[in-house]
């Protein structure tokens, strides 16, 4: 008879799913759960995910690879300030839009690198109460310019 005294793999292989089953619930489904919106703006319809508060809209595209061209990210402040948006561990290049309360446009950067990183911080000239982040490019193919308008609903309550 020959017995095998060997490590039990029970326990290790227990370890694992666990470890995936929070690396699933911390990291990867609060992004798929995050809010969404219909955004239409210029010639353009995207689904936007809502940043509500700050962790949101700091960490904002951060973890994007790659960005479609229907998709943005639209941020919502507390209150209308010159908010600074900066590229720090952004993996793409974006064009970032403004909008006032009334979700009009008041200011527009094309192309922002994530070369910039922290270098460089972008920011509106005139209080703004929303940001939208999009695929670079955008600006110019949906025919976005300043005073255009924005149409999305969101719920101002969650805002913080």
């Amino acid at each position: 008879m020959n017995e095998h005294k060997g490590l039990n793999a029970g326990p290790i292989i227990a370890l694992v799913v666990l470890s995936i089953v929070v690396l699933v619930a911390f990291v990867i489904l609060p992004g798929m759960m995050q809010p969404t919106t219909d955004l239409r703006l210029g010639d353009g319809v995207f689904r936007a995910r809502i940043a509500y508060n700050e962790v949101d809209r700091t960490t904002g595209l951060s973890e994007v690879k790659a960005l479609n061209p229907g998709q943005a990210l639209l941020m919502a402040f507390p209150s209308e300030s010159e908010w600074s948006i900066w590229m720090k561990d952004m993996k793409v290049p974006i064009d970032i839009v403004w909008l006032d309360k009334d979700k009009k446009v008041i200011y527009i950067v094309k192309n922002a690198s994530p070369d910039d990183s922290i270098s460089r911080v972008f920011k509106s000239k005139t209080p703004a109460k929303y940001v939208v982040e999009i695929a670079a490019g955008t600006v110019d193919s949906k025919s976005i310019k300043v005073n255009s308008m924005a149409t999305f609903e969101i719920n101002a309550g969650n805002i913080k």
